[in-house]
């Protein structure tokens, strides 16, 4: 049984994860939809279609994310296998030997080497636009009131997510707004910062801060 498998039996997941989208070089635009955010399809976007720019920008950040997925996949598979028994010390220990070894095979890693300089901007502007609409106020203080106790946390690339930190709740507006992220990574919030979080090996792989407005 490997990690992902315990992992899941033992709810460390906390929320259900994205289903892994097709990482093309030029992503096709995803169809505008006029309906409201909470009974939007995941498979459609809150904020309409992208230009073919955008899209072509978020490309570059697709193709990172395939990299970083391959290399935690290529990771995981040289641990040893947990058992159904396995122990939640156990677990843990798992959990950290994939992180020692990610950030031993990411020893140069900065920011940005995901959320790549092309993709900032327009991620930037995705967000703006789901936290200036007609929701946003009441989804920037969901995210605050969660996010109290990550307020005043030093981000750092490859580091390990603060264990004091709990896990914030993300808005389905962001979620269908966002590009797709496959079952090893989910996007958070720390601060005000997006962060990449790698669910198995519990590190910030990337971040774009200033990202939820005061």
């Amino acid at each position: 049984m490997n990690l992902r498998q315990v992992s899941t039996r033992y709810g460390l997941l906390g929320v259900a994860v994205l289903a892994l989208s097709a990482c093309s070089d030029k992503p096709a635009s995803p169809p505008a939809t006029t309906e409201s955010p909470a009974s939007a399809p995941a498979t459609e976007r809150v904020v309409g279609p992208l230009s073919a720019e955008d899209a072509q920008a978020l490309a570059t950040m697709n193709v990172r994310l395939r990299e970083y997925i391959d290399l935690h996949n290529k990771i995981e598979k040289t641990l040893p296998k947990l058992t159904t028994e396995a122990t939640p010390a156990e677990i843990d220990g798992s959990q950290r030997a994939l992180e020692k070894r990610l950030r031993e095979a990411r020893v140069t890693a900065k920011r940005g080497d995901i959320f790549t300089a092309e993709a900032r901007p327009i991620i930037r502007r995705l967000l703006a636009s789901v936290f200036g609409g007609p929701d946003g106020k009441q989804l920037r203080k969901s995210i605050q009131d969660e996010n109290e106790a990550g307020s005043s946390v030093k981000l750092v690339v490859n580091g390990r997510y603060p264990d004091a930190v709990p896990l914030t709740t993300v808005p389905p507006q962001v979620l269908q707004t966002l590009p797709k992220l496959g079952e090893d990574l989910e996007y958070r919030f720390i601060g005000d910062s997006l962060i990449l979080f790698d669910v198995h090996a519990h590190l910030i792989a990337d971040f774009i801060e200033d990202v939820v407005p005061k």
